[in-house]
């Protein structure tokens, strides 16, 4: 009897690079498996290279994180703080400034990661001990956001608020954002208490612009202030943070989540999230997400009109975001492409790693049959156990050929972004503004291209949110009704396609109708984006104050970083344009558009999120298309 072979040449393999010594564990052990089982695993050529690549990278010193691993914990923490010495006695700058060690952890955890914004003073800081860090593994303590509800500030804020931030203005003060925030601290590991800080002004400013005696003289004035409202036990607090604006054939179907490439498939679908990029910022490679769709229905005439419409921030599909912007017939088109070069990249990347994980796991059941072959009892169980190994190697398969195809389609048909990737053209952009003449200080920044119906139409839904497979139908209805044992309105949707089926009103985000595991009230919300997917956050309770770098003022809804066990970060750059929504009596409705955030500077984690009401959004969108209809779920009537 000959000897097993592989279905490859030596020449083959050498030249995909799987012979040698530098080729990865998990590679090394597909060939092996396929040279001694060839009967039980069949992977191609492009499934090897693909487990090599990804072992590669596993390697690599900036290895991902695993699924599962902590995003935030103690370690991290003392990574960037090992360097410093924490005497009792350490040098401050002064008798209102923080030492080092409570400016770098005081805002642990916020963001899910190292990247949370530094303290620059807080008012309670007499009255109130930051936890000292005693041993070499000490807990350091680790706070999430909360939303400010059902305070004796929130039936003054629109009165107060507006009075802090002018008062931080008068006194020059270089800032950047005015939030009200609750904090609650995590009790240590293992333990499930935790406590709910007090009501904080939270005052961001820009990096290096403000010393701890500065912000200390400006609070007295903001307690002061509240104190004449009747607002006692509030605590001002001021961080260094800046504001950032986070900007072939038809579309793809989607497909259920039993099928593989479920996930790797989003970035060419029509649902919302869909990565966007135009033609006139090629280039710079500037990328933002699909905020939604919606129908024009008759045009400002009265007339019929069957056109359709797509909308993100003016700033993603724009670079001259100060004119306004109107395209007319037989000008140059500014061709909107689904995927700029940069996500198209990362689109095909994932397809790879999926090809590489299904892989390896065919290879390790293909093992696990030789070894429950290899027995000498064939007992019922064992027989039993081999079945269904063969059944799990068969799914593994299966996917394999499912991506492996999805992989060709995509590099064939999508590859050139001139040719395949145009989904329509901005036919509208009016200029970035504030509200000024409302008096809402609201920020409009969106902008609509015509979509392509041979392009969109064949696989058009209307607004459907892909809620994807990185939470559980357990686990996101939890995270959106935290509260253990209370009401769940929230139903899992059939083949993860989440409908958006209304607005919510002003009325909604003052006093909404859940509580969080404290027994607080809280908002949660949920965003799809191009850069960081599916994300799940908490409003803040109240309007945030905002200074751009440009100098323009704004009032805008702030989103809190949350989670499902640990914090995740909500946004990042790319996400702009994403549409924040909210579960309400187990429908999705707007909250607003998402078009930036803040971050203590640099490429770092976003610790708040900005977006416009979404009531404001539409309104602004119905002045230029007066019968837009925001929630068809068919391309015709």
């Amino acid at each position: 009897m000959d000897p097993p072979t592989l279905p490859f040449t030596e020449a083959e393999l050498n030249k995909a690079g799987l012979l040698g010594e530098g080729v990865s564990e998990f590679a090394a052990q597909a060939v092996k498996t396929m040279t001694e089982h060839p009967e039980l695993l069949k992977l191609s050529l492009f499934a090897l290279e693909c487990i090599d690549l990804q072992g590669q990278q596993r390697k690599g010193p900036s290895s991902p994180r695993l699924p599962g691993s902590p995003a935030l914990g103690d370690v991290t923490m003392s990574s960037s703080l090992s360097a410093l010495t924490f005497a009792s006695g350490a040098t401050v700058v002064s008798g209102h400034s923080p030492d080092v060690y409570e400016r770098m952890s005081y805002y642990n955890g916020i963001t899910g990661d190292s990247d949370h914004p530094e303290l620059v003073y807080r008012s309670d800081f007499l009255t109130t001990c930051f936890p000292r860090r005693v041993g070499r593994y000490a807990h350091i303590p680790v706070k999430s956001l909360r939303g400010v509800f059902d305070t004796p500030l929130n039936s003054v804020w629109d009165t107060v608020g507006p009075q802090i931030r002018d008062l931080i203005k008068a006194h020059k003060i270089h800032w950047s954002s005015v939030d009200p925030a609750r904090f609650f601290t995590h009790g240590p590991p293992g333990e499930e208490k935790g406590s709910l800080g007090p009501v904080v002004i939270w005052v961001g400013v820009i990096p290096g612009s403000t010393s701890s005696d500065t912000a200390h003289d400006v609070s007295q004035g903001i307690l002061e202030l509240l104190l004449k409202n009747g607002i006692e036990g509030v605590v001002v607090e001021w961080r260094e943070a800046v504001l950032r604006r986070l900007a072939g054939p038809p579309l793809m179907r989607h497909v259920g989540s039993g099928n593989a490439t479920h996930y790797v498939r989003r970035f060419l679908t029509a649902l919302l999230g869909v990565p966007l990029a135009t033609e006139e910022m090629e280039e710079e490679d500037a990328q933002g997400t699909l905020t939604l769709w919606f129908h024009e229905n008759k045009d400002n005439d009265g007339n019929p009109s069957d056109k359709v419409y797509g909308v993100s921030n003016c700033h993603v599909l724009r670079k001259n975001t100060t004119v306004e912007y109107e395209h007319k017939d037989g000008a140059t088109k500014d061709h909107v492409r689904v995927s700029g070069m940069h996500r198209f990249q990362r689109g095909l990347d994932e397809i790879t790693r999926a090809i590489a994980d299904h892989s390896i796991l065919a290879d390790l059941w293909a093992r696990k049959i030789v070894k429950l072959q290899a027995k000498e009892g064939q007992d019922p169980e064992n027989v039993k156990a081999i079945r269904w190994t063969r059944r799990k190697l068969d799914d593994e398969n299966e996917a394999i050929a499912d991506l492996e195809a999805l992989h060709g389609e995509v590099t064939k048909y999508w590859s050139n972004i001139k040719l395949h990737r145009n989904i329509g053209h901005v036919q509208y952009a009016p200029a970035i503004t504030v509200d000024d003449e409302g008096g809402t200080l609201y920020t409009s920044d969106w902008a609509a291209f015509l979509a392509a119906e041979a392009k969109v139409k064949g696989e058009f839904e209307g607004n459907i949110v892909d809620l994807g497979s990185k939470y559980s139908p357990q686990d996101l209805p939890a995270m959106f009704y935290p509260l253990g044992g209370g009401p769940t309105t929230f139903k899992f949707p059939e083949e993860t396609k989440l409908q958006i089926e209304g607005c919510v009103t002003k009325e909604d985000l003052a006093s909404p109708a859940e509580f969080d595991s404290e027994g607080q009230r809280c908002l949660i919300v949920g965003k799809s984006g191009n850069t960081t997917d599916l994300t799940v956050g908490r409003y803040a309770g109240l309007v945030s104050f905002t200074l751009n770098e440009v100098g323009i003022e704004s009032v805008e809804l702030g989103i809190y970083n949350s989670g499902n066990k640990t914090v995740e970060v909500f946004s990042a750059k790319g996400d702009s344009g994403s549409l924040i929504w909210h579960m309400k009596n187990g429908k999705a409705r707007i909250v607003g558009q998402l078009h930036s955030g803040q971050n203590k500077g640099g490429s770092t984690s976003n610790h708040v999120t900005y977006c416009t009401p979404g009531w404001y959004f539409l309104g602004q969108i119905k002045k230029k298309f007066k019968y837009a209809d925001f929630y068809r779920t068919t391309w015709s009537a």
